[in-house]
Order: C-alpha cells, then structure tokens, then sequence
C-alpha cells in the first residue's frame, strides 16, 4: 500500500476541524494541519485529533499547503483538503485509488460532478470554477470542471511542479501544472455541503474580489510563460 499523508491548511476552524479529523479513514500515515494564523483554538483541536502542527503565521492558503508538504516529509501520495468540514473525508480512499492503481498521478476532486447541499457552493464560487475551467480548456485544452481543494497527488509528482502561489491561486497553479507537464490526471465526484463557520474568501466582497484576481492572474501569468523546458517549472 502507498504511504498516504493529509495536508489541512486551516485558519481559525476551531468548530469545524474536529469533525474533519474524525472522518479521516484509517490507514493514512500522518495528518498535518497547517495553523496558518489561527486566533482560536485551532491547533489544540489538531492535537487533540493526532494530527502534526505546523504554524504559518503569514496569511495565505498556498503558504500553508507549502509548509503542509514539507512537514509531511517522505510519502508517495499527499491529499489536500479543507478545514471548514465542507468536504467528506470518508471520499478520499476514491481520490487516492486511481494513483494507487498507477492509473494517474492527479485526482481532483470535483464538486460540479458531485452532489452539492444547498448553497454550499455561492454564485460567486459556480462562476469563478466556470471562468477558470474555460479558460484552462482554451489554453491548455483541459478537461477539468472544477478548482475543488479536496484533491490527491502523487508526491514526485508534485515535487515536480514547483508549486510555488502563496495565496489564492494555489488550486489553480497545481492544475495548470499539471496540464502544461502533462502529467495524467482524472476527475471523480465529490461530495459538497455548506461549511461550519464563514468562509475567509467567498464570505465576504475582499475575499471574493482577491481569490477571483489571484486565481485568474495565475491562468494568465501560466500561459505568458508557455510550455517549461527540460527541468525547469
């Protein structure tokens, strides 16, 4: 069997995290919670779950996925996914599956496949995943349908993108990469449901506003570089 870690980038998911950590399925090898600056008790819950801290006291999703990986050391396959309970853990064996079987070595999970509690997905939220996916077809003649956060990869894999956006163009970088390295990935459906607490970018207008610049500006910034060279991002 592979050697699966779980990297949660979490930012004041007190009430939430507790919930995610328990519907984690058996067999991963080690859970990290990335604290990117929480002011609750955030990382207290993480232990209490057994999960390994990491602080990242600078704010920004893709800064917490960065220190997530590194605190996970050796591994084959990381899962990325959400503090805020939005996501069903128990899912995860499907995303880990195709890249154990040597199928691919990138799962997304997609929540526009998947079956979505009401509102849990904002109008904000449908039309930036539209915008984006449109335009990663028109560049790059992608097949994705979504940036969902809940995802897997294989590690050497993701070493070799040299992920490297701090905030909220992360999703969209990793998947980019992966289009413009080709390497194999697939989509499978997930599951939705509204998240516990307020969401740091569709819950307020700032949010929605930056998380909308810095993942289109990541599309455009990817395709201005064209395709890497031999061993080069």
């Amino acid at each position: 069997m592979p050697k699966v870690k779980v990297v949660i980038p979490a930012r004041n998911e007190e009430q939430a995290l507790g919930k995610v950590l328990s519907e984690i399925p058996p067999g991963i090898a080690q859970v990290v919670v990335a604290d990117n600056g929480s002011t609750d008790g955030t990382a207290q819950v993480a232990r209490q779950h057994g999960a390994t801290v990491v602080h990242v006291p600078e704010p920004g999703y893709g800064r917490a996925c960065l220190a997530g990986i590194e605190a996970c050391g050796e591994c084959d396959i990381i899962v990325f996914l959400d503090g805020d309970a939005s996501d069903y853990p128990a899912e995860m064996t499907q995303l880990i599956g195709p890249i154990a079987d040597g199928d691919v070595d990138c799962v997304i999970g997609s929540r526009v496949l998947g079956q979505r509690e009401k509102g849990a997905l904002t109008p904000q939220q449908r039309f930036g995943n539209a915008l984006a996916c449109a335009l990663m077809k028109l560049f790059w003649k992608s097949q994705f349908t979504d940036l969902g956060p809940f995802r897997a990869i294989r590690k050497s894999s993701l070493d070799a993108l040299n992920m490297q956006a701090p905030t909220f163009g992360w999703t969209v970088e990793m998947q980019v990469r992966v289009l413009k390295q080709k390497i194999p990935y697939a989509e499978i459906p997930v599951n939705y449901r509204k998240r516990i607490g307020t969401s740091k970018i569709s819950g307020t207008v700032k949010g929605v506003v930056l998380a909308g610049y810095y993942i289109l500006g990541t599309i455009f910034l990817e395709a201005l570089r064209g395709k890497p060279k031999a061993g080069e991002d």
